[in-house]
């Protein structure tokens, strides 16, 4: 499939497919845990399918298991039934010398289960985009170093924040390169901790980082999506944008009608209904009055397509979820 030509088609789309992230809630249907369904690659395989299967999205998206990248570097984690997995403690601290940093090979821990999980699941979701999912440089680099530590390190030990950086990127590009060797049709990076930085740091130890991965693995045949859910992605548009992603996702942290006119039109940008706020704790009635809200602000701008503002959690009520598409339905067919 050509990206480039998909990407040209769903801006120039009048009636717009929404392209949530989505994957977690199938442990519902298919009666397991998420300790079952990250432990599993044919489990997650069949649960992409399922959700597939179910709704009208523009592209089936990976499960945002920001925990994995980490786990595989030796990091310690939180499993539970109906959560999704977290990195506890810290294995890189203002004492370490980052040269002692071993970085894992990839298919090393759970990476080989998503890898595979993606090589399975290509063959059953033939009739739209495939997106693997992974974490980004700097939201890596925070669970080695823990998550505030490392906000505190990037002024007072920098140049040890960067070494961490440098090889987080090269795992993180060769497990990109992985999930395009066996067929996906891109990757989805999850950058939510620099989300919290403000705009120079954000371009000093997050957007470089990003870019090696772009540069290394995005072409015609393979899409990169860049999330970023924080609050401060307006004023950093320029770092953003030069990331080099051909599309955009922002969480529920900013409103879209801020962000889009700063975004070039040739790229496709997503966003942003509270997927814990609204697909989990709300209403039907809540989510088709929010999803409808984020649709009338923001479908003027073609490149716009209606998502969640990050990953719907595994126990979201399924009528909510339901609730979503059927506004999106009900908006575009007026």
């Amino acid at each position: 499939m050509d990206m480039n030509t998909w990407v040209s088609e769903t801006i120039a789309a009048k009636q717009k497919q929404a392209l949530p992230v989505l994957s977690f809630p199938a442990i519902q249907k298919m009666g397991i845990t998420v300790r079952e369904l990250i432990g599993s690659a044919d489990k997650q395989a069949e649960a992409m399918s399922v959700i597939a299967r179910a709704f009208p999205t523009a592209a089936s998206v990976s499960f945002m298991d920001l925990s994995v990248e980490a786990e595989a570097f030796g990091s310690q984690i939180v499993v539970s039934d109906e959560e999704v997995p977290t990195v506890v403690g810290s294995i890189v601290d203002e004492d370490s010398d980052p040269d002692e940093l071993v970085v894992p090979a990839v298919g090393a821990g759970r990476t080989s289960l998503y890898i595979e999980a993606i090589r399975k699941v290509m063959d059953e979701v033939t009739d739209r985009p495939v997106f693997a999912g992974m974490i980004g440089p700097f939201s890596l680099a925070g669970r080695l170093m823990d998550v505030n530590e490392v906000m505190i390190l990037c002024y007072e030990e920098p140049e040890l924040v960067k070494a961490v950086l440098e090889k987080c990127t090269g795992f993180l590009t060769a497990y990109a390169e992985a999930f395009k060797e066996v067929g996906a049709n891109g990757v989805v990076i999850a950058e939510p901790l620099a989300g919290l930085l403000p705009p120079d740091l954000l371009g000093e130890f997050s957007t470089p980082y990003v870019r090696q991965i772009v540069d290394a693995v995005q072409d015609d045949d393979f899409l990169v999506i860049y999330h970023n859910c924080g609050s401060s992605v307006v004023k950093a548009a320029d770092a953003v944008i030069a990331t080099g992603a051909k599309a955009f996702h922002f969480g529920n942290a900013i409103q879209m009608e801020d962000i889009l006119p700063l975004m070039p039109k040739d790229v496709i940008v997503m966003g942003n209904v509270d997927p814990a706020g609204e697909i989990r704790l709300g209403t039907p009635e809540s989510v088709r009055a929010k999803t409808l809200e984020v649709l009338e602000a923001c479908s003027a701008y073609p490149n716009f397509v209606i998502s969640t503002g990050c990953d719907v959690p595994p126990m979201a009520p399924y009528e909510n979820i339901q609730a979503f598409f059927d506004a999106v339905t009900e908006f575009y067919g007026r």
